[in-house]
């Protein structure tokens, strides 16, 4: 009886421990648990506030809805304190941002207009390590708001910032690329050929070749053209670029007096693209240089057939009338 009534009590105790680890582990689990949501719950409301930490983790996101959440978040802030320098400049990021994701070009100027205003506030009281970083990107703004205007009114003043960025040690791969460019709608050939060349120690593409190349030809100098333009179509695949620069190397050609290469430049341009109208308008000049104002004049006409509106050929039918 006594070795029975001891089994029992291992039993029990035994039995307890077991319960007492069920207990504990339920425990642990429900502490687990409260511990996740909460996190989960903590940091959707982070996401979703108006606070500064919301703002710069919907910025990490990288992605237009994060920056849609930037967007308004921001705004958010600045009611509250107008001059907010992160909210200002966030605002500017994102607003440029979503500028790049609009396909609707008023779109897009709206939104660039909104970065250009909130960075030029941000600029007035930002930290000495931020300024750089503002400048490059209203640089980078004023550039694209360049491009997507009719006419070129923005392009000194992406020069200006760019290079404030450049002189305050902010370093972008593509700085060179923009200012290349900016400075060509600027005219400003020189410049732009040493932007272009810098651009190319970063990434050589056949587009940025062939923007050195109508650089050099707008300078005058259509030997130095004809290298570039050369590399060009000896490896680019991009059928449309192949053409232009053909155009481009007829077009040297002919005022060099190789009327021989010239010709066979645009015939092989009109062997792919029959309605090359540059093509044809091409071929009209380099038959005017041999005397023959017949097929000069019949060439034009076929320009102006597919471009009415071709400049080059309407002057040329003008003057032959």
């Amino acid at each position: 009886m006594k070795a029975k009534r001891v089994s029992e009590k291992i039993v029990r105790r035994k039995n307890m421990i077991v319960v007492r680890i069920i207990l504990l582990a339920g425990i642990l689990s429900a502490v687990v648990l409260v511990s996740f949501f909460s996190y989960k719950a903590i940091h959707r409301y982070l996401f979703a506030s108006s606070s500064v930490s919301a703002m710069y983790d919907n910025w990490e996101l990288h992605s237009r809805q994060g920056y849609e959440k930037v967007y308004e978040i921001s705004e958010n802030i600045i009611q509250k304190k107008n001059f907010h320098n992160s909210a200002r400049t966030f605002r500017g990021y994102s607003a440029f941002m979503l500028a790049e994701y609009e396909t609707d070009n008023a779109k897009s100027q709206t939104y660039l207009d909104e970065a250009v205003y909130n960075l030029r506030i941000a600029l007035q009281n930002c930290s000495k390590d931020a300024l750089p970083q503002i400048e490059y990107m209203l640089g980078r703004t004023y550039f694209y708001k360049n491009k997507l205007s009719s006419y070129h009114y923005y392009s000194d003043l992406a020069v200006k910032y760019l290079n404030l960025a450049l002189d305050h040690g902010y370093k972008s791969d593509d700085i060179p690329l923009l200012l290349g460019l900016s400075y060509a709608s600027l005219g400003q050939t020189d410049e732009s050929i040493a932007a272009f060349t810098e651009a190319l120690l970063v990434r050589e593409t056949d587009t940025l070749l062939f923007d050195i190349a109508k650089q050099y030809y707008n300078n005058g100098q259509g030997s130095a053209s004809k290298q570039y333009l050369y590399r060009v179509i000896s490896t680019t695949r991009n059928e449309s670029l192949l053409e232009e620069s053909r155009i481009l190397l007829g077009q040297i050609y002919t005022d060099e007096g190789a009327l021989y290469d010239a010709e066979k430049e645009f015939t092989a341009i009109l062997e792919k693209n029959e309605n090359s109208a540059d093509a044809h308008y091409g071929l009209g000049v380099l038959y005017e240089k041999r005397g023959d104002a017949v097929r000069a004049r019949a060439e034009w006409r076929k320009c102006l057939k597919i471009k009415f509106d071709h400049p080059g050929a309407l002057q040329k039918m003008s003057e032959a009338k």
